[in-house]
C-alpha cells in the first residue's frame, strides 16, 4: 500500500507542476506596461513596450526589423531607454543618423546572440564557466556573463556591465532579457 501511495503522490505531483507549467507559461510577462506574448515575434512584442521605444526606433533605422522577426531563434539583451539616455549626450541621435547605420547595426547585432538562452541555460554556462560564461554576438563579439546573488550581470567589451532586469520574456523566435545598459563592442 505505501508503493501505491508514493506512485499516486508522485503523479499528483507531476500533474500540479504541469497545471502550474501551464499557468505560467499562459501568463504574458509584462515588459514596459505591456503583455510580451509568447506567441510574437521580437519585433512585435517590443514595440509595445513604453521602456523600449529608442531600441525599436534604433532597430528600425539600422534595418534589422525582418532580421529580428525571421525565425531565429535569437537572444536579445534589450537595453531600455534609461540605457539608451545614460550614454554621452548625443551619442543616439548621432548613431540614429543615416550616416551611422553601420556604427548602428553593429552596436545592434553586439545584443544578439544566435539560439535561445534563458536563463536556466545561461546560469548553466556560468557554472559550467566557473562563474563566468563567453557569448559570441551575432556582431562578432563576445559578452561574458557572470551571476552574483541571484543576479546575472552581462559585460561587453569595453568593461562596462549591464544587469539583468527582467530575464526570460519568451518570444516565438528566441528570448529576450531586459537590461540596464547598452552593451558596447570594442
Amino acid at each position: 500500500m505505501p508503493a501505491k501511495l508514493s506512485h499516486l503522490a508522485s503523479i499528483a505531483l507531476a500533474a500540479a507542476l504541469s497545471v502550474g507549467a501551464v499557468s505560467a507559461m499562459a501568463a504574458d510577462v509584462m515588459v514596459g506596461g505591456a503583455p510580451m506574448s509568447p506567441t510574437k515575434d521580437i519585433i512585435d512584442n517590443a514595440v509595445n513596450s513604453k521602456d523600449h521605444t529608442t531600441l525599436v526606433a534604433a532597430v528600425k533605422a539600422a534595418g534589422l526589423v525582418d532580421t529580428l522577426k525571421g525565425p531565429g531563434p535569437f537572444t536579445v539583451f534589450a537595453p531600455t531607454n534609461a540605457a539608451f539616455a545614460a550614454l554621452p549626450a548625443g551619442t543616439v541621435d548621432t548613431l540614429l543618423k543615416p550616416e551611422n547605420k553601420a556604427a548602428l547595426t553593429g552596436v545592434l547585432t553586439y545584443h544578439v546572440v544566435p539560439g535561445k538562452i534563458d536563463a536556466a541555460a545561461l546560469t548553466k554556462q556560468i557554472t559550467e564557466g566557473k562563474g563566468t560564461a563567453t557569448l559570441k554576438t551575432v556582431a562578432g563579439g563576445t559578452l561574458t556573463a557572470k551571476s552574483s546573488g541571484g543576479k546575472v550581470m552581462i559585460t561587453d567589451e569595453k568593461g562596462g556591465t549591464a544587469n539583468v532586469t527582467i530575464a526570460d520574456v519568451i518570444q516565438s523566435n528566441g528570448v529576450i532579457h531586459v537590461v540596464d545598459k547598452v552593451l558596447l563592442p570594442k
